[in-house]
């Protein structure tokens, strides 16, 4: 195969397939109307000998050989991205950039503002526009849409580049008023009612079962060990309502220290340790290949470590 005589669009064209799985998104994807992507699906089947995509059931399908290309092709494209890039200076005290976020509202609440603290001492016309994990896909990230994601990542694309902000240990938040804070160990943990708070990762949540002891996460895996099990009344994936459930439904709410923290002089609240042993979070933040050599990028990387690393 001669490499002068291919049309490189349609390397774009075979990688926005390969993730749309269906031609009329993939052209919306490119601006492109839909014809012309079937004329682009055409020519790869040309190229490659190959179908490509095959109509199922399911909808289209790659084929094995479209499924061992889509790696390569993509590592190929992020880094002629990469390359094309220029390189530019920063001046934070002048710059108008606006900073996409994606973060969780544990990461949004103890992080952010003093992160903003500095941007506003150091940088007074950078915006930041925070959005929630259900705003974003890996997709988003991996293209450069969104500058950064700080949450706590099971998995993570090897494409990524990562830093962890901060490890945190977990607390017990309560009302002041509840009855088991007199008293406070496993045995009154396990006869209180709870309520359940995590999102990690990207996308939108789903249900959650009390039974999965394995989708409930770090505090009742943490349980599970001890072959104990905690009555869960609320599931939630925001962290305020979790604490202001604490307050006044007289929920136990096990979360990370830093949220618990934050109503650390608020009489209405106490705060306690487990009275068992749950492995401390982890809080990353993710970044594209394609932002990684950015002057404003590495500044504002090393912003929020210099946040992070605050008292």
């Amino acid at each position: 195969m001669n490499i002068s005589k291919i049309d490189l669009n349609l390397l774009i064209y075979l990688d926005v397939l390969l993730r749309e799985k269906n031609v009329t998104r993939a052209a919306g994807q490119l601006n492109i109307t839909q014809p012309a992507m079937s004329n682009g699906l055409k020519r790869l089947r040309t190229l490659f000998n190959d179908p490509i995509l095959v109509r199922t059931s399911d909808g289209m399908v790659p084929t094995e050989r479209a499924r061992a290309l889509a790696p390569t092709i993509r590592k190929i494209l992020l880094e002629l991205e990469e390359a094309l890039q220029g390189e530019e200076e920063f001046n934070e005290q002048h710059s108008q950039r606006v900073f996409r976020i994606m973060a969780s509202d544990y990461a949004a609440s103890t992080l952010l503002p003093k992160l903003l603290k500095r941007i506003n001492q150091i940088a007074p016309n950078v915006t930041i526009d925070i959005m929630t994990p259900s705003d974003v896909t890996f997709h988003d990230v991996e293209a450069g849409k969104i500058d950064m994601a700080i949450n706590r990542f099971d998995e993570l694309p090897q494409s990524f580049h990562q830093k962890t902000i901060w490890r945190d240990s977990f607390s017990c938040l309560l009302s002041a008023d509840n009855p088991v804070v007199a008293k406070f160990n496993l045995n009154s943990y396990l006869s209180a009612k709870h309520v359940w708070v995590s999102k990690t990762g990207f996308g939108v949540g789903v249900g959650m079962d009390p039974k999965d002891v394995q989708k409930l996460g770090w505090v009742d895996e943490a349980l599970a060990r001890l072959g104990k099990k905690r009555d869960i009344k609320v599931f939630t994936r925001n962290y305020h309502v979790a604490m202001q459930l604490a307050f006044e439904d007289e929920l136990v709410a096990t979360l990370p220290s830093r949220a618990a923290l934050i109503h650390k002089n608020d009489s209405n609240y106490t705060i306690v340790n487990p009275p068992f042993d749950i492995p401390d979070i982890e809080l990353k933040m993710i970044w594209s290949p394609l932002l990684h050599h950015d002057a404003s990028h590495i500044w504002f990387r090393q912003l929020v470590i210099e946040a992070a690393n605050e008292g």
